[in-house]
This record gives C-alpha cells, structure tokens and sequence, in this order.
C-alpha cells in the first residue's frame, strides 16, 4: 500500500508478548501412608499454588500441591487417607522469544492449562507405598514494551473506505507466526 501524503504514522509505546511457551509433564511420587495399603481406593490432587519467575531463555514454575489418597488395608477391613504436602519446579521453555527484549526487564505470567491431575496410582512392589502418576501442563509469556508503528488518517476511518484498503487482524492466531524483525527494539 502507498501511502497517500495526508498519511501519517506514529509510534506508540505498549506492552506486548515477547516471549511465549507451553509444557506438558508426567511425574510420578512416592507417598508412604502411615499403614501398608491393601488397595487403592481413590488418589486426588488439590490446592495447586504457583507462581513463576524468568529463568535464561525459559521460565520456571515454582509451586506446591497436596495428594490425597483414599486406600485400605488390614486385608480390606479398614480404611484412611494419606495426605502429602509436593513441591516442584518445571521449567519451560519458550518456543517464541524475541531476542531484541531484555527477558530481565520482561514481566512472566503462566497458567495452568491443565491442573496437575493424578492418572495413575499403584501399590509398590515393596507393598508399603503408593506410587502415583501426576500430568501437569502449563502456558507462560514473557510481557515486554515495545514499539508500534500505525498509519494515522486526519480524515478518520472513512478515509481507508474510500481506498479499498484491506487490513488484516490476523485472527486468534498465535504471536510465533510474527516476524520479528518488523518490531522495534524493546525501551531500555
């Protein structure tokens, strides 16, 4: 599109996603209720808290999670629950970061897209403990100030009607599609 000379543009400073990615995991733990269970009868995870810092080229997801575990023993005359306090740490990594941001001056977010979630919970060969398999998934994004340059029209919008000028939203789509090199260093 060439611009018209009663065009103009301007740049205006905001914050944007610099850097983004997403984690899947399974892990498992090892939880040693206070009598040798018979069988399982239920396990669950609750109380999911996190929080999350930058870490190199990555973020790191820092939190807790309890397990309880609903088992018998005695040979499946009498029951209780186990309850144990986990912490973790899962790093990940960024699968789009625009290297013209500093990641330090950068603000992380992350959420869990998927909650952990036990899948999985089986006797130990030992018979004295409970093996349990955790799925977990989490999204982060590093937010920075950058740079955008738009067009600006002293006639209004009304101005780009009359030019048949197309503009592209570029829909729900993701941030690794952007080209990097369009966006102007991030403000030191």
């Amino acid at each position: 599109m060439s611009l018209d000379k009663d065009l103009q543009s301007r740049e205006i400073i905001t914050k944007a996603v610099c850097g983004k990615g997403r984690k899947f995991s399974h892990v498992s733990h090892t939880v040693t209720p206070p009598f040798s269970p018979t069988s399982i009868l239920g396990a669950w995870i609750i109380n999911n808290q996190f929080e999350s810092i930058q870490s190199g080229d990555g973020v790191e997801v820092v939190g807790t999670y309890d397990i309880n575990i609903w088992y018998s023993y005695d040979r499946n005359t009498k029951t209780d629950v186990a309850k144990e306090t986990v912490s973790y740490v899962e790093i990940v990594g960024l699968s789009y970061l625009d290297k013209k941001h500093k990641p330090t001056t950068a603000e992380v977010s992350a959420v869990a897209t998927q909650e952990p979630n036990c899948v999985e919970a089986s006797i130990s060969s030992s018979g004295n403990s409970v093996i349990i398999r955790v799925e977990r998934e989490f999204s982060v994004e590093l937010i920075a100030e950058t740079k955008v340059f738009v067009i600006v029209s002293p006639y209004g919008p009304s101005d780009f009607d009359d030019k048949h000028v197309d503009f592209d939203d570029g829909g729900d789509g993701d941030f690794e599609d952007l080209d990097a090199d369009l966006l102007e260093d991030g403000l030191d």
